[in-house]
């Protein structure tokens, strides 16, 4: 089966290189998880997948058309933005259902008017939901109790039984454990 994703010694960063060289291999149906200490590189690998950062060498393969969904570890604000939990979902195209009940009853709430848990997960989902062959997530049990992790890590696997190649950075073992196949742990570069 050929790979959704294929990265071959791939070296990224920003103005520098951030990141030891990685070659990883991600197939549809997969889901792999990036951990190591902070200042590895793990979300600048994200970043560079996505076309955010700078590839200093090695390659990433994808196809063309693949559409590729992307979750950061930054918060938009929302303080004053006139937008519902459901409109947000309608611009990335996820849908409602399979929402967890305590955020499906709030969808018509604007996002303001939301806890910081609710918020993060509802922008989660828009990501995690959304049309997408590959799925890209940075830290996302960050703000999440314990239901919205049960709920995130089944959400996950019904996503990889559909097809689609996951990607998550996480500090979280517990949660890397339960959510994924396999697990790569990144080394600081060796220059670092």
């Amino acid at each position: 089966m050929k790979p959704v994703l294929q990265l071959e010694a791939l070296v990224a960063g920003w103005q520098q290189a951030a990141t030891a060289a990685l070659d990883l291999s991600l197939a549809a149906g997969e889901i792999v998880g990036l951990t190591g200490p902070n200042g590895v590189g793990k979300s600048t690998v994200l970043a560079a997948i996505a076309g955010r950062a700078r590839v200093f060498s090695g390659r990433i393969v994808h196809a063309p058309a693949i559409r590729i969904s992307l979750q950061t570890q930054e918060v938009p604000p929302v303080v004053g933005l006139p937008l519902s939990g459901r409109e947000l979902l309608a611009l990335t195209g996820a849908a409602t259902t399979g929402l967890p009940s305590w955020l499906a009853e709030r969808l018509d709430q604007r996002l303001d008017r939301l806890s910081g848990g609710q918020r993060h997960y509802l922008a989660l989902w828009a990501v995690l939901d959304a049309p997408a062959e590959l799925i890209l997530l940075d830290e996302p049990t960050n703000n999440l109790d314990a239901a919205g992790v049960r709920h995130l890590t089944t959400h996950l696997h019904e996503r990889a039984a559909a097809g689609s190649a996951i990607l998550v950075v996480s500090h979280d073992t517990a949660f890397v454990q339960a959510a994924c196949d396999r697990c790569l742990t990144l080394e600081a570069p060796a220059d670092a």
